[in-house]
């Protein structure tokens, strides 16, 4: 098991001026941000980052969203890492995301609900390399 996991403040929580306010949860569950951007992806590179969806019916609606405007990248650290981010960030539809969850407080729909979070230990390898070269991240 792995003690990192990844996750992107997506491009509407960025625009309603949420990042500082997510970060703040992010740090106040005993996350530690160990890499971290602000960057915009062309709608190439969420293709890229995305292509594992690329069969799905909503894949074009995702990528479009997610190269609308800029986003936050960052790696995180805390020992069991993906599970309990993934219990911070909540369920994908904001509706369903228990009280208290980032996606409860600051996501607006199923497709744009706030953030990101890695579903594994092996995907957030994949998608921190995505993101963060070794120089940029210890």
């Amino acid at each position: 098991m792995s003690n990192r996991t990844f996750t992107m403040i997506k491009p509407d929580a960025v625009r309603g001026g949420n990042i500082g306010n997510i970060l703040q949860m992010i740090n106040a569950a005993g996350f530690k941000i160990v890499a971290m951007k602000y960057t915009k992806l062309s709608l190439e590179q969420a293709g890229k980052f995305y292509e594992v969806h690329n069969a799905r019916p909503f894949y074009g609606e995702l990528t479009e969203f997610m190269s609308g405007g800029p986003i936050v990248a960052a790696i995180l650290e805390k020992e069991n890492a993906v599970a309990d981010f993934r219990k911070l960030i909540g369920a994908t539809n904001p509706a369903q995301a228990e009280e208290g969850t980032i996606r409860k407080k600051y996501a607006a729909s199923v497709g744009e609900n706030a953030v990101h979070g890695s579903d594994s230990d092996e995907n957030a390898k994949i998608e921190g390399d995505f993101f963060f070269n070794g120089l940029e991240r210890p």
